[in-house]
C-alpha cells in the first residue's frame, strides 16, 4: 500500500492505536445521540465542525471580538470549557485560549494534515472543538484554537 493510500484509508486511526493513544471515537461519553439526533440539534454549520471535525472559515465568528465576561460552553452539550479569563486575541482568525477549565476536555494527536497536531475534543460529549498549539502566551504558552461554533458564550 502506499503511503497516500494509508494515510487517507483508516490507516491514521491504526497509527494512533500502535502508538498507544487510545481513539477519541472510542470513548463512551456522558452525552451522546443517535447521528440523526445530533443533525437536528445541532443544525449543519455545527454537526460538520463538532461531530465530523470541520472548521469554519477565518475571521468568521462573532465570539472573536467578544470581550465580556463569562464561560465559553460547548455548543454541543454545554460543558463549560474556557473562562473569559483567558481568551485572547491571537490574530489567527478564530478565538483563542491559554488556558481550558479543569476536566472540560480531551485531546488526541491528529495527523489529517500529515504534520502532528493536537485535536481538542469535548470531554461530555466528544464535540471537535479545534486545535491545540504550542505558540501562546504566558503563563502556559498554550493556544487554543477553538471553532467559534462549536462554542456558546454565556456572559455572567
Amino acid at each position: 500500500m502506499k503511503r497516500a493510500g494509508f494515510l487517507a484509508g483508516g490507516g491514521v486511526v491504526a497509527l494512533a492505536a500502535a502508538c498507544g493513544r487510545p481513539s477519541i471515537a472510542a470513548t463512551h461519553y456522558a452525552v451522546t445521540h443517535s447521528d440523526a439526533q445530533w443533525r437536528a440539534l445541532l443544525g449543519p454549520q455545527r454537526y460538520w465542525i463538532l461531530r465530523q471535525g470541520g472548521t469554519e472559515p477565518a475571521f468568521s465568528s462573532p465570539l472573536i471580538g467578544e470581550t465580556r465576561a463569562g464561560l465559553y460552553r460547548c455548543a454541543g452539550c454545554t460543558l463549560a470549557l474556557f473562562s473569559s479569563k483567558t481568551k485572547y486575541d491571537s490574530g489567527d482568525g478564530w478565538p483563542s485560549f491559554w488556558n481550558v477549565l479543569p476536566d472540560a476536555i480531551l485531546m488526541q494527536a491528529d495527523y489529517a494534515l500529515v504534520e502532528r497536531r493536537t485535536e481538542v475534543h469535548c470531554r461530555r460529549c466528544g464535540g471537535h472543538l479545534g486545535h491545540r498549539f504550542h505558540d501562546g502566551p504566558a503563563p502556559t504558552f498554550l493556544r487554543y484554537c477553538i471553532d467559534g461554533l462549536a462554542l456558546r458564550f454565556d456572559p455572567s
